[in-house]
């Protein structure tokens, strides 16, 4: 892929493939930032541009997507769609504020806790999507602010993300790009995971959790809510939970059978798309399907379609090969230096633009250093990455998807979440989850 300029030779009135593509990536990141045109938008007419001002040719464009990426994401969007109809997300938040009694700092230690394991097996933006409503119900009964709890569920669901292959799309990219497995994951980044939320909640006690209080009716409110009410459908919530738990199966395995993420997220889809469908007259079935395809967030799904056309324009160019050239020779090829700059850009970087086209940037740009660091394993670097964008994500709202998620349900509820109010609290917060994250690569990897 590197520096095959000479194929790209047919680029329109003869001009520069690189300064074409460079300007191209420059104006749809700049685009995505201002956030005036819908980001989805953007990224398809930059890869439109990349394609037809001759830098990349259609079979390039399409060999650039990453299919696997797309195939892990539309097949849990699928499945968490069908599921949710079950109730079984609401079920868990009321039986989580019940065992705390209903009280409110535990409440949100309980709330966070939900959200990280849920991130982690399913994905962040599916959880909040989740959890969100449940936890603005549940402080409304309480007559107390839903801001701490928001700010709380967003740092958890990055967090938690960070913790496994299919928590956070930039975890999906690079295990992808990589071929790093759902286990590799699990080994490397759930510990500092778990260490980076636990170490995250001490602030936040003192921020707000000393503060929170609730009267004892209102407490009684809550403990009133019946959880066996919040299940809709047993019969759903036992197929849903069975095809869940042999899709989870499947991605602990997959190296084994030989298998990617992303088969088994589709095959995981369709098998509980099936379940649903018998017995139903084919009406039913298509109003069925067409309500669970429509659950996708195909907003997201088209702007990773155009990112990943883009940055192959820039890769094909030569651009990313020059710029991990750069990154190098600014450490003078010391690999901890490397794996250290990595993980602090990233975090940096990841906060604030949306995580996902950075990684997709960096991804090239890391596999490039394989002929300096010849020799030694690139894995740190990867961790470093992974760990940088994901936990990088909370710096600010526009950090993660994730994060304008919740603060869409807070608009909806009259809670809005401004910018710079959360950047004042979640950036230091940020940096400190890096710092830890910069002695774990040290101590475990270099």
């Amino acid at each position: 892929m590197h520096g095959a300029t000479s194929s790209v030779s047919e680029v329109i009135f003869g001009l520069s493939p690189l300064a074409v593509s460079l300007t191209v990536f420059v104006l749809t990141y700049a685009v995505i930032v201002t956030e005036k045109i819908n980001r989805s938008i953007v990224a398809l007419l930059g890869a439109g541009v990349m394609i037809f001002t001759g830098v990349l040719h259609q079979s390039e464009a399409f060999a650039g997507i990453d299919f696997n990426t797309i195939g892990l994401l539309t097949g849990m969007m699928v499945i968490v769609a069908i599921t949710q109809k079950s109730g079984v997300f609401q079920y868990v938040a009321i039986v989580a504020a019940k065992s705390v009694k209903a009280d409110p700092w535990w409440l949100l230690v309980m709330l966070s806790a939900v959200t990280a394991v849920f991130s982690a097996l399913l994905d962040n933006v599916t959880t909040v999507l989740l959890i969100a409503p449940v936890t603005l119900l549940i402080t409304d009964a309480l007559r107390i602010s839903p801001y701490p709890y928001l700010f709380s569920v967003i740092f958890a669901s990055n967090i938690g993300g960070t913790a496994t292959l299919i928590g956070d799309p930039p975890n999906i990219m690079i295990g992808s790009a990589v071929k790093l497995t759902f286990n590799d994951f699990l080994f490397n980044l759930t510990p500092i995971a778990v260490l980076v939320f636990l170490l995250t909640l001490i602030p936040i006690y003192f921020i707000w959790g000393r503060k929170l209080k609730a009267s004892d009716e209102d407490r009684e409110q809550v403990m009133a809510f019946n959880e066996k009410e919040a299940i809709t459908d047993v019969k759903l919530l036992k197929q849903s939970l069975s095809v869940i738990s042999l899709v989870i199966l499947g991605f602990v395995l997959a190296h084994s059978m030989n298998q990617e993420p992303g088969t088994i997220a589709m095959f995981g889809a369709a098998l509980l798309l099936l379940l649903r469908a018998l017995g139903k007259d084919a009406e039913e079935q298509s109003h069925d399907v067409h309500h669970s395809y429509a659950e996708v967030e195909w907003v997201t799904i088209f702007f990773f379609v155009g990112l990943f056309i883009v940055v192959a324009g820039i890769e094909k160019a030569g651009a990313l090969s020059l710029l991990a050239d750069e990154l190098v020779s600014l450490t003078g090829g010391d690999f901890k230096a490397t794996a250290f700059v990595i993980l602090w850009v990233s975090a940096i970087f990841s906060a604030v633009v949306d995580n996902i086209p950075f990684v997709a940037t960096m991804i090239p740009v890391i596999q490039s250093m394989g002929s300096v660091f010849a020799g030694q394993s690139l894995t740190p670097l990867w961790w470093s990455l992974a760990l940088g964008a994901c936990l990088g994500g909370n710096g600010s709202l526009v950090g993660a998807s994730a994060n304008l998620v919740v603060a869409g349900f807070a608009e909806r509820a009259g809670q809005p979440i401004r910018f710079l109010p959360f950047m004042l609290m979640a950036f230091p917060l940020m940096l400190m989850s890096i710092l830890v994250s910069t002695g774990y690569i040290y101590l475990r990897y270099l």
